[in-house]
């Protein structure tokens, strides 16, 4: 849907902007890049049904255009949209309405229910996965810069619990060896943490940055932690490619046929650290949550485990 034509300049200009709003306030690569595209179809489907303006947007029009999504088929599968992906246009318009409340704009009401979704279970990986996933990194590549790369990734995507944006945008300065912390800049609406790390994942990091990093071409010229090939900063979908590589080399078929993303490793780290004992204020704090009701979570997940 991302190649939908817009005929609308408002609805371009807009369309713009929010994605650029969304950037702004630190929303992971995924939501800013997707979440334009969800709202691009809206306005693509107001436009066919000749609404040009939002002060023409009534509960009825969201209701007909929720209706039609329904209806629709997904393009690469064939099959009909699923309540996960429903659910994300939903909040792909809930984000454009908060947009709008934010710059003082006359917003459109969306009553709408969430899909009841599938269970966030299967994005959990059990220890001993994540154990093959950091063996397989000694062999992941025929190039040995890149088999640290891809060791420390894990270390800060699982050990470590960040987001893929938290992640990509980490400088060196950023992995505090001496307090044994990662300091966390871009996170969440731009929140700032620190994250603890053991001697251990410390030791990991050092192999990577002071053997592996300067290996890649023109890393002196960037503080980026981790970089490509070219010596620029990763983006997510590289780290993403990189976790999906891993996932092929693994012996364990099951593992492998898993839709493991760098998400799934903080999902993963979080149940693994109630499983522990840790208390749930202090998971909170290490996954940068605002609210403890994000982080509760996982007390359902670990019950049904």
């Amino acid at each position: 849907m991302k190649k939908l034509k817009l005929q609308n300049d408002s609805y371009k200009i807009l369309l713009s902007d929010f994605e650029q709003w969304l950037d702004i306030l630190g929303y992971n690569d995924r939501t800013v890049y997707y979440t334009p595209i969800f709202m691009r179809e809206f306005f693509h489907w107001l436009e066919t049904h000749d609404i040009q303006q939002l002060d023409q947007i009534t509960i009825d029009t969201v209701k007909a255009y929720y209706k039609y999504l329904g209806q629709r088929s997904n393009q690469r599968t064939g099959a009909g949209l699923s309540k996960a992906y429903l659910n994300k246009h939903q909040n792909a318009l809930r984000k454009f309405r908060e947009y709008l409340k934010k710059h003082g704009a006359k917003t459109f009401k969306i009553h709408l229910r969430l899909e009841k979704k599938e269970s966030a279970i299967k994005d959990i990986l059990t220890q001993s996965e994540i154990k093959q996933l950091f063996a397989v990194t000694s062999y992941s590549s025929k190039y040995q810069r890149t088999r640290l790369r891809d060791k420390a990734i894990l270390v800060i995507l699982y050990s470590c619990g960040l987001r893929r944006k938290e992640a990509v945008s980490l400088d060196i300065g950023d992995i505090l060896f001496d307090a044994g912390r990662v300091f966390v800049r871009q996170g969440k609406n731009y929140k700032e943490r620190y994250v603890p790390i053991n001697k251990h994942n410390i030791r990991i990091l050092e192999d990577y940055i002071y053997e592996a990093r300067p290996m890649y071409t023109g890393s002196h010229a960037t503080e980026a932690l981790f970089i490509n090939k070219y010596g620029n900063r990763m983006h997510g979908q590289d780290m993403g490619r990189r976790l999906q590589h891993l996932l092929t080399l693994v012996d364990d078929e099951i593992l492998r046929e898993k839709h493991i993303t760098p998400h799934c490793l903080r999902h993963s780290i979080a149940t693994h650290l109630l499983q522990q004992g840790m208390k749930i204020e202090d998971i909170q704090q290490f996954l940068g949550h605002s609210s403890l009701k994000s982080t509760q979570i996982y007390t359902h997940l670990l019950e049904s485990l």
